[in-house]
């Protein structure tokens, strides 16, 4: 590459905003694109290194705020306003109805069951074997290989390893609590040291690769379904058949009957999730408060389920078994998504469990909505009064 299409950068300070404004008049020279938006920001780029290189501006998402809702949980307790990042017109409409039914029916009741973090590497042997005898070795020196793996971190503890033999090949997956951080970075440190003393001092000689891809990083597996990645969280509702009826427009036994077959067409197309929409308010949520966009892959899988009572009233909950969330660390200290994060109270450490409720709590006012609309015939209608169509 010749210097003339390198893009500029400072070796000594990158991050100012001479240097953004130096990258925009390259790139419109070599695009014709004038950038004047994406340069115009009230945040000082001196907070940026760590979370981008080669900065040039900001990409201005509107922020809307829906709610509120009332959450009943373990951690996160009371009514909180909840910003969403979107460019979908009827998305915060639609979170603020579905949370005014959560209210009038009592509130969602939130609860995380656990949380982990994981780095799953691959260690290759001679034969079959070998790679069984070693899963043993691994057993008996789980302690000394969690005190060397949280040499490198005081806030992850190395909680469990889980072991799959193929081929000549024994998978680890390391399993780690990572206090109010997500903790991919974090996890990866102490694996990679776990693993030097492991190779360092195994009996049966052995070589490594750091990810074997059971770790499943930003993508979906079934894995994550069963044994949690990120926090699992379940948030439950009792919808009563007078609330739903008189704000949706819709019987909770009619709603109960389209839920099984929106869970047979699920099923048939091997989704990930089968309510409506987690996707949407996961990543609304993450984009606003400074949470890697990615995840939302990883953590908009789960299951809504769903029980009519005999009294005629709608139980539904959300499991979110792979949510992968943080008050500290990455984005979430950028001034903006700071700013949101301190609307909903989850700044900083010991915050986290709150923040994962409330996501799930979200996430079942969404479906909630959603559900409905398509079942009153208004999924069409909002979108062609208030989305772009109008």
């Amino acid at each position: 590459m010749s210097d003339d299409n390198r893009i500029p950068r400072n070796s000594e300070n990158d991050h100012t905003s001479e240097m953004a404004e130096v990258r925009r008049q390259f790139i419109k020279q070599k695009t014709g694109a004038e950038l004047t938006h994406t340069g115009q920001f009230s945040i000082d780029p001196a907070v940026l290194p760590g979370n981008i290189e080669n900065f040039i501006g900001i990409v201005q998402m509107p922020v809307g705020v829906a709610g509120p809702i009332l959450v009943n949980g373990e951690h996160a307790k009371g009514e909180f306003y909840v910003p969403l990042a979107t460019t979908e017109g009827t998305l915060v409409a639609s979170y603020s109805r579905g949370m005014r039914v959560i209210n009038e029916c009592g509130g969602v009741k939130t609860t995380v069951v656990e949380g982990f973090m994981q780095r799953a590497p691959a260690f290759i042997f001679k034969d079959a074997r070998e790679a069984r005898d070693f899963g043993h070795w691994i057993e008996e020196n789980f302690d000394k290989i969690k005190a060397t793996a949280e040499t490198t971190t005081s806030v992850g503890k190395l909680e469990h390893i889980q072991q799959w033999s193929v081929s000549k090949t024994k998978y680890l997956r390391f399993n780690y609590t990572t206090g109010d951080a997500a903790g991919q970075n974090m996890v990866g440190k102490a694996t990679l040291v776990a693993c030097e003393w492991i190779k360092a001092n195994s009996p049966i000689p052995c070589m490594y690769m750091l990810s074997g891809n059971m770790d499943t990083d930003k993508k979906h597996s079934h894995l994550n379904m069963l044994h949690s990645r990120g926090k699992r969280v379940i948030a439950e509702v009792v919808l009563k058949k007078e609330v739903l009826a008189r704000v949706m427009k819709v019987d909770t036994k009619m709603l109960a009957a389209a839920s099984v077959l929106a869970n047979t067409g699920a099923q048939m197309a091997g989704a990930a999730y089968n309510g409506p929409h987690s996707a949407n308010g996961i990543a609304s949520l993450y984009i606003a408060t400074g949470q890697d966009e990615a995840n939302v892959v990883e953590s908009h899988a789960g299951m809504l389920s769903h029980e009519l009572l005999d009294n005629g009233d709608l139980y539904m909950s959300v499991t979110l078994p792979s949510l992968i969330v943080a008050t500290f660390g990455g984005g979430t200290g950028l001034p903006t998504q700071n700013e949101c994060l301190q609307m909903l109270g989850c700044v900083g450490k010991g915050k986290a469990e709150k923040f994962a409720e409330i996501v799930a709590a979200t996430v079942l006012a969404g479906d909630i909505s959603l559900g409905c609309a398509v079942i009153a015939g208004h999924w069409v209608s909002s979108h062609d009064q208030m989305g772009r169509n109008r």
